[in-house]
């Protein structure tokens, strides 16, 4: 009893805490279950964090002070948020809409300059220079909202890139009018000081926006490890945050042109991209939203009716200004109202330079009045005030950009469900097992066109009977496995998830909805190809959806494989699909460099030379036509090789009846190689998404005369060469 009192009286419990490990714990707690209340409510979590500030802050319970660890991590979320509004923002479409941007940047600014100046002047009773910097600090604008926009996947979307882009450009002019303010006060306004900040900010532009992607790529080619390349990228961002300041200019704009200048370093789908996005996301953001609620004091509304009147005018002013701004932009470029929405709900909250400007302000003294009392640019009022506005327009700009973005989210799903272009290679990957996901990924990714850089499925189907949730963590994690080894060689894996009683009812399903043209399906290494799985895959997927279907078991890794072992039964060139497959093995020999060894007929191997011919790569043929005595090629296939047979449906051309004895084969004598069969598109077959290519050059002379091989040769040729 004696120990625990003096353990008690050890800890410190006084208010505000000052244990590190309690506050900090504290926090977390707020971070974790903040989210987990509101979402109930469908309150957007951003509210949450600054409720809960206000709440613990000293204007409140008064569990602890904004002390300079809040203020720290508080500064880097704000820099946080601009660097991620640089960094997402999408180039091309930035340049695309340069003129609109322009165009909303100057509305976002000078409307609210102006009704600030005039509500400062007839409706305050404020002098002109007090007018002048409070209407700047209407004019500026955080993209406090930004996260959860970005959260919801419409970064990218026209509304969003105009307003990162205005928020540069209207935080870039507040923040000068901010400083000539101050130089005014301080009789500084001299043409020394023009002369200073022109160049200052010049070379700060140039330094990070030319200077910082040099570094950024010598940096990025030498050093390889996950943790350096994050360090760096911070370091980057405080970089261009300090010469912002060095320049005269606020940290917020350094950080944004840091973003910008490393914009093109750091892919969107990229580990890095995604460890940058989930360390601010989960701590430094939430800290600055934290520290933005415990600047509220909501006794100081009741004090008298002059902060409530400054916070009125204010905050409508705030709303209005920037309403016009989106609304103007919308009418004048035809945006639909969820784009005004955003634009709108991204523009309105007031937090980063506006609390800049407000503590500047109050802290220029002017003189004294006739009380000895310090006379103050901007006065304790209008400090409360804007304390209440930021608050307001955080809320309003929160559930707005909620609403917009989930509204053009569904629009952009709506729209991709209906069919992107049909002309496209589209590459399924069903996955059931997180040991194959990363082999059949590989698979995926050597032998797709270098063209197709986001048309990659990873799918995950759920037996939607027995509610396990455990199953669906599961699937989640197999995806999110495929998507990270899709990201580390800058390919786009798209998640597909799908609850249903039959596996093959939704592969193909999925197959019909996303107009799959290739499917790669995996067996586990330890497991067997069994009669009854492929009797399965034949009836079901093979049957009613026509793609070039590979089936592969990787026993090693695809890397470590030194030959491809293909066989290839008579007539394959006949086929409809021949071209399809056969472009996949040719990408599999470019990529991976280990030799193709092909066993066909006289007749196939003629053509496989004449695209040889004029497509070389390494490879070798030895004339096979016996399937009978398919058991011969046992003795050729070593341990390094990865065995490929390419099948045929019933009742067309290349079928054999010796192909059902496949699987018992591959079974007994090939279960320690790494082994694919690989199924063609065939005619009589629905085909659609083939069918639908833009000139495929092989279909047409193929079709309208399967005589005429020599011309079909050619024309294979011309297609390997247009498909590399």
């Amino acid at each position: 009893m004696h120990a625990a009192t003096l353990l008690l009286n050890a800890l410190d419990f006084s208010l505000p805490l000052k244990n590190p490990v309690l506050i900090f714990a504290l926090i977390l707690f707020i971070i974790l279950f903040s989210p987990l209340l509101l979402n109930k409510l469908k309150i957007p979590h951003l509210i949450g964090l600054i409720m809960a500030g206000a709440v613990i802050g000293t204007h409140g319970l008064n569990l602890m002070s904004r002390d300079s660890s809040i203020v720290l991590f508080g500064t880097v979320g704000l820099l946080y948020i601009m660097f991620l509004a640089g960094l997402e923002i999408d180039l091309a479409e930035f340049k695309k809409n340069g003129r609109k941007s322009l165009f909303f940047g100057f509305l976002t600014f000078s409307l609210p300059m102006i009704l600030g100046v005039g509500a400062g002047l007839y409706l305050l009773d404020f002098s002109l220079m007090t007018s002048v910097l409070l209407a700047s600090m209407l004019a500026s604008h955080t993209l406090i909202a930004y996260p959860l926009v970005s959260k919801l996947g419409v970064s990218k979307n026209r509304s969003v890139s105009i307003t990162v882009a205005g928020t540069l450009i209207t935080d870039t002019l507040s923040l000068l009018v901010l400083a000539v303010i101050v130089g005014m006060s301080a009789g500084q306004l001299t043409n020394e000081f023009w002369i200073r900040l022109v160049i200052s900010v010049i070379l700060f532009a140039l330094i990070v926006m030319l200077g910082f992607p040099l570094i950024g790529r010598w940096f990025f080619k030498r050093f390889e490890d996950s943790i350096s390349q994050y360090i760096f990228v911070l370091a980057m961002v405080f970089l261009g945050a300090f010469l912002a300041e060095a320049a005269g200019m606020e940290a917020i704009i350094g950080a944004f042109l840091a973003g910008l200048a490393l914009n093109r370093l750091i892919p969107r789908t990229s580990p890095l991209m995604n460890r940058i996005e989930f360390v601010g996301n989960a701590l430094f953001i939430p800290f600055f939203l934290i520290g933005v609620g415990m600047l509220i004091d909501y006794r100081a509304f009741f004090k008298d009716l002059e902060t409530l009147k400054v916070a009125s005018v204010m905050t409508f002013v705030a709303l209005l200004s920037k309403f016009l701004a989106a609304f103007f932009t919308q009418k004048a470029f035809k945006f639909n109202k969820n784009e005004l929405k955003l634009m709108f709900g991204l523009s309105a909250a007031r937090a980063a330079a506006t609390l800049a400007a407000v503590l500047i302000g109050y802290n220029i003294i002017l003189g004294t009045d006739a009380a000895g009392q310090p006379i103050r640019l901007l006065n304790e009022s209008v400090l409360n005030g804007t304390i209440l506005m930021i608050l307001i327009t955080c809320t309003v700009a929160s559930f707005l950009s909620q609403q917009g973005a989930q509204a053009l989210a569904l629009a952009d799903a709506a729209a991709d469900s209906e069919g992107k272009s049909e002309s496209e290679e589209r590459i399924l990957i069903p996955i059931a097992n997180l040991e194959n996901a990363e082999e059949l990924v590989n698979l995926s990714i050597t032998v797709k066109s270098k063209r197709n850089k986001d048309g990659v499925f990873a799918l995950n189907v759920i037996n939607n009977t027995t509610g396990d949730s455990q199953a669906e963590k599961n699937a989640h994690k197999i995806l999110d496995r495929a998507t990270e080894v899709g990201a580390a060689t800058d390919i786009k894996i798209q998640q597909l998830l799908r609850y249903d009683l039959n596996i093959v009812n939704a592969i193909t399903s999925v197959i019909k909805e996303h107009k799959i043209t290739d499917m790669i399906i995996g067996l586990h290494r330890k497991g067997n190809l069994s009669d009854s799985f492929l009797g399965t895959l034949t009836e079901g997927i093979l049957t009613k959806c026509n793609t070039t279907t590979l089936i592969y078991k990787p026993h090693q890794p695809l890397a470590t494989i030194n030959r491809h072992i293909i066989l290839i039964p008579e007539k394959a060139e006949r086929e409809i699909g021949f071209p399809f497959w056969l472009i996949k093995l040719w990408n599999i020999g470019r990529n991976t460099g280990a030799k193709l060894v092909f066993y066909a007929t006289e007749n196939t191997i003629f053509y496989l030379k004449e695209i040889q011919a004029q497509n070389p790569i390494d490879l070798e043929f030895h004339i096979f036509d016996d399937w009978e005595d398919f058991l011969i090629i046992s003795r050729e296939v070593k341990v390094n090789d990865n065995l490929m047979v390419v099948m045929s449906r019933k009742n067309h051309p290349s079928y054999t009846p010796q192909m059902n004895k496949i699987p018992s084969y591959l079974n007994k004598y090939f279960n320690h190689n790494n082994f694919t069969l690989i199924y063609p598109i065939q005619a009589g077959v629905m085909a659609e998404s083939y069918m639908n290519l833009k000139n495929p050059p092989i279909l047409e002379p193929l079709q309208e005369n399967l005589n005429r091989l020599d011309e079909f040769g050619k024309n294979l040729g011309k297609y390997f060469s247009k498909n590399k």
